[in-house]
């Protein structure tokens, strides 16, 4: 056995209980004899962290439910293998019942042609499907379920007490998570979920990948304020709202204006 380090009451994250990064934050909520996991990353990391679970001496059987953040495949690779495993059930957003039913490899990311990426996806079938406002009970602890659209659509944050398991919302150095038009991304809705996050008294933020950090606001506006202007930048193609530069490049065209030195 393991002596169990809670990163908040009724809270562990796997990677530091083992005091190795295993790979995406697994979070195991517990109250009573019940827990839940919120992810569980790749299925060949799948043994490690049932181990850890066995060591922190938590039954198995005792496994309420599998709790998916959102459809990517370094968060719910091993869902299929770890379902089996524990004969639990798994929860997620609507949005991410047809990828997981159908183990879509390019709506999950687990395909990447031009970087000669495939990776397996196990289908799933999620039994519990949660959105923004719905309560999950873990023995006497409510789980406040929050829908924060952005970086995928299917993208869940998760709120017990101060601190806000958030997802690939937003990480300790002001990154957020990946902006793809394959899996579903939004910058619009990302910067109303950021700032919901921002405006929240939520007094921490555990994200799904490196370390917990206070929810500053003015943390918050730095990378808010990056990801505004993203919505005017060609480097983010159809999920840009407009270029700037085109409507400039019109009026110079009309004018036959060239730069200042030239012609």
């Amino acid at each position: 056995m393991i002596q169990r380090t809670p990163i908040f009451p009724g809270i562990l994250e796997l990677n530091f209980q083992a005091r190795e990064v295993l790979g995406c934050n697994v979070y195991l909520i517990y109250d009573e004899d019940e827990w839940a996991l919120v992810d569980i990353g790749y299925e060949e990391t799948v043994d490690d962290f049932v181990e850890i679970i066995r060591k922190l001496d938590f039954p198995l059987s005792r496994c309420k439910m599998l709790i998916a953040t959102h459809a990517d495949v370094d968060h719910i690779q091993g869902l299929a293998k770890l379902k089996s495993l524990l004969k639990t059930t798994v929860t997620a957003h609507p949005n991410a019942v047809r990828p997981l039913a159908e183990g879509d490899t390019l709506w999950t990311l687990a395909e990447i042609e031009a970087q000669n990426l495939k990776l397996d996806m196990p289908k799933v079938e999620v039994e519990h499907q949660v959105t923004d406002g719905d309560v999950i009970k873990i023995g006497n602890l409510d789980v406040e379920v929050w829908h924060t659209p952005g970086h995928t659509n299917s993208q869940l944050a998760f709120r017990i007490g101060d601190v806000l398991l958030s997802g690939d919302n937003i990480y300790r150095d002001g990154c957020i998570g990946a902006i793809d038009a394959h899996h579903g991304s939004d910058i619009k809705a990302f910067l109303a979920s950021l700032r919901r996050i921002r405006d929240s008294d939520v007094k921490w933020l555990a994200p799904s990948h490196g370390p917990i950090f206070a929810n500053d606001k003015d943390f918050m506006n730095k990378t808010i304020d990056r990801v505004s202007g993203y919505l005017k930048m060609a480097d983010f193609g159809t999920l840009a709202e407009s270029w700037p530069l085109m409507d400039q490049w019109d009026e110079e065209v009309a004018a036959g204006k060239l730069p200042d030195g030239l012609g």
